[in-house]
């Protein structure tokens, strides 16, 4: 693999952090011995007992330091490090983030980043660390891991060796903090929705295969056109505003048909071959369906148009009968229903195939995925104070602020177990989107390495909220109406369970880091092009127009190197699984 020279200042910055260890700047973590260790160390081996003492003596540097911060995923309740978690975060670490977060396609910001040559101080890429690392815009962080993250290195352990970038490129560009360690998912988030209401007058049916679907979806509008003021019921409503395309309208397509989440890619998972998922003629159904959707009037004509404002405005209307979507990316139009009290308008999840002979792959097992994370830019000026302060983020006490919350504040502690009170999970539950602006609660989970759902603490206590009995006590009564009708105690219940499928060797396809220069990346981008104009298209048409269009898309595709780009993507796969076996 080929790489672009460092820039001079990467090296200024390598030479920087040289002479900064070897003056013995080090620091006590808030939660940890950090200091204490590592210069105690040297004293042994010197021989000086003094320096020792005066080492373990010496304070944590907690003076003010402002970090810039760039990250791919919106936060829209980020409230500049005024709400209440961050006000401790700060007061524990001296670091307060200038944050920006990215608005329109990320991939073209982080692009822009990677040109401009004054970088944030903290960048969080996702799969467009390539582009930074060819710009050589990050820092190599294995060595400041190593000296200076006690909490990271234990909560990581053998995972570590996950972060590292290609198997020609071992080094740490980004400490991984999408995936989470221990995790055994209780949350179904995803899946095809239905509003309560619906389901209910149906007589609670099953809702296995997109057929079932639109049968309770049509019945229901056929009797009730309007809602009380007159405006029209909306069938389904999809999201395509920008990257939502993929969450909303194509990933949809693998799930219904029996694959793995792997973003744009279906890997078969003997060979570990990668093909354009778009490719396999079942996907091709999926699409048809939304395009019989489209015809008979049951999907939003403004589905492909409509921006993500106008789409979340839509729903919290509570006319918008279905949806095929992720609970955080509709979470703040149903908060706005929660608040008006219209609890039969919020939604259910399903398992929805296209049909029976499929399972619904949402739990399917990805061991700790690497991939995804934080990355040190070479402008940042104080790394040793940025790893502390991720590392913090990472201490028991780091995460379970960003978790729970302050103690005695959103949490109290009755018989050693921590518990959420009354009033404070009737705010989450019923003015959500205000309650997480003041308090800050869960702000940092993407940007610190973090056990998952299901991880206990050494007090015995879960490390997150998302377990079964906290679960229950967030569904309103009408949510658990419908639970109950399923036989079920919360929405996973209802999917197959992650012991049907075998753990992929790989994590997930969709966070293996491409080289922004590489081919595979180019083509990447040459097959979103034409993908994102022929799937509307298709979708739009009329029925007897569809398979033409496909046809044209499939031809386009070719003739763009989709199977060249399939061959390289297949390299990347197979060298991660390689990568991760020989740990």
């Amino acid at each position: 693999m080929t790489r672009k020279t460092a820039k001079p200042y990467v090296l200024l910055m390598i030479l920087t952090l040289l002479l900064t260890v070897l003056a013995g700047c080090s620091g006590n973590n808030n939660n940890n011995k950090n200091t204490a260790e590592n210069t105690g160390a040297k004293a042994t081996n010197s021989g000086n007992a003094a320096a020792t003492a005066e080492a373990t003596a010496e304070a944590e540097d907690l003076s003010p330091l402002t970090l810039s911060f760039f990250a791919e995923d919106p936060n829209p309740n980020w409230n500049n490090m005024k709400d209440e978690v961050s006000m401790v975060l700060t007061e524990k670490t001296g670091v307060t983030l200038d944050a920006e977060f990215a608005v329109g396609d990320p991939q073209q910001k982080i692009a822009l980043i990677a040109a401009g040559g004054e970088y944030p101080d903290i960048i969080s890429a996702k799969g467009d660390i390539g582009k930074l690392v060819d710009a050589g815009a990050v820092i190599d962080l294995t060595e400041l891991i190593d000296k200076y993250t006690p909490n990271i290195k234990r909560v990581l352990g053998d995972n570590l060796a996950r972060a590292k970038y290609t198997n020609e490129d071992q080094s740490i560009y980004s400490i991984p903090t999408w995936a989470a360690v221990d995790e055994k998912k209780f949350v179904a988030g995803g899946g095809f929705e239905l509003q309560h209401r619906v389901v209910k007058e149906a007589g609670y049916p099953e809702i296995k295969t997109v057929q079932d679907y639109e049968n309770v979806i049509k019945a229901y509008l056929e009797k009730h056109p309007t809602d009380e003021n007159g405006n029209k019921n909306i069938g389904v409503s999809l999201n395509a505003d920008d990257w939502h395309m993929y969450i909303s309208v194509t990933n949809p397509a693998v799930a219904t048909t029996g694959g793995s989440d792997d973003g744009e890619y279906y890997v078969d998972q003997e060979t570990h071959e990668a093909i354009y998922h778009f490719r396999r003629p079942e996907e091709k159904e999926y699409f048809r369906w939304l395009n019989h959707m489209n015809d008979v009037g049951l999907l939003d004509k403004e589905s492909f148009v409509q921006k993500y404002d106008q789409y979340k405005a839509k729903v919290a209307t509570g006319r918008v009968l279905g949806l095929i979507d992720q609970d955080w990316d509709y979470n703040d139009a149903q908060q706005a229903l929660k608040t008006a009290g219209k609890f039969d308008q919020t939604y259910g999840h399903y398992p929805v195939t296209l049909t029976s002979e499929y399972k619904e792959t949402s739990f399917w097992p990805t061991g700790f995925m690497g991939g995804y994370g934080i990355s040190i830019s070479t402008t940042n000026p104080d790394p040793v104070r940025t790893i502390k302060f991720l590392d913090y983020l990472a201490s028991d006490e780091g995460q379970i602020l960003n978790n729970w919350g302050i103690e005695g504040k959103h949490y109290v502690l009755e018989n050693g177990k921590r518990v959420v009170p009354a009033e404070v999970q009737d705010r989450i539950n019923n003015d959500n989107t205000a309650f997480t602006k003041e308090t800050g609660i869960g702000f940092y989970w993407n940007m610190m390495v973090h056990y998952g759902d299901g991880a206990k603490d050494s007090t015995g206590n879960y490390y997150t909220k998302n377990f079964p009995e906290q679960l229950v006590l967030g569904y309103s009564d009408v949510e658990n109406e419908t639970l109950a009708a399923y036989k079920a105690t919360t929405w996973k219940d209802l999917f197959p369970k992650e012991e049907e499928f075998k753990e992929k060797a790989y994590g997930a396809a969709w966070n293996i880091a491409i080289p922004g220069e590489d081919e595979v990346s180019i083509l990447g981008n040459k097959m979103k092009d034409i993908t994102w104009k022929r799937i509307p298209q298709a979708i739009l048409a009329k029925p007897a127009e569809f398979d033409k269009i496909w046809d044209d898309y499939m031809a386009d595709l070719e003739k763009a190197g989709v199977k060249k780009m399939e061959a390289g993507y297949t390299k990347y796969v197979q060298d991660r699984v390689e990568l991760w076996s020989s740990k």
